[in-house]
């Protein structure tokens, strides 16, 4: 059975950082392509970075530069490392693991920005 598991959310104060974890199990991790999307209230699941199994990296316009995704084979864990956070990042995060038809989504963690 595959798993994502998110973690790592929380409440925040504009300007300041949290490390949200995806732990995987059921699948040969090192091969997926790891994905953040996030989804705010009203609006779409937008990308928010992406690792390719060859640890390449993009990232959506609006975290450049403050985001940073990782990933550690070893311990079948992405991370996505989140600084400089801004009310607008307010959203639940998931984590998504694809390769050729397979696509695997985990459960969310909310992640709130707010003075």
């Amino acid at each position: 059975q595959v798993q994502l598991v998110e973690s790592g959310g929380g409440l925040v104060q504009p300007g300041g950082s949290l490390r949200l974890s995806c732990a995987a199990s059921g699948i040969i991790f090192s091969i997926y392509d790891i994905s953040w999307y996030r989804q705010a209230p009203g609006k779409q699941r937008e990308l928010v970075a992406i690792i390719t199994k060859g640890s390449g990296t993009n990232y959506a316009d609006t975290v450049k530069g403050r985001f940073t995704i990782s990933r550690d084979n070893a311990q079948n864990t992405v991370y996505l490392q989140m600084n400089i956070l801004e009310p607008e990042d307010t959203a639940i995060y998931y984590c998504n693991a694809k390769l050729l038809r397979a696509d695997y989504w985990g459960q969310g963690t909310q992640v709130t920005v707010s003075s």
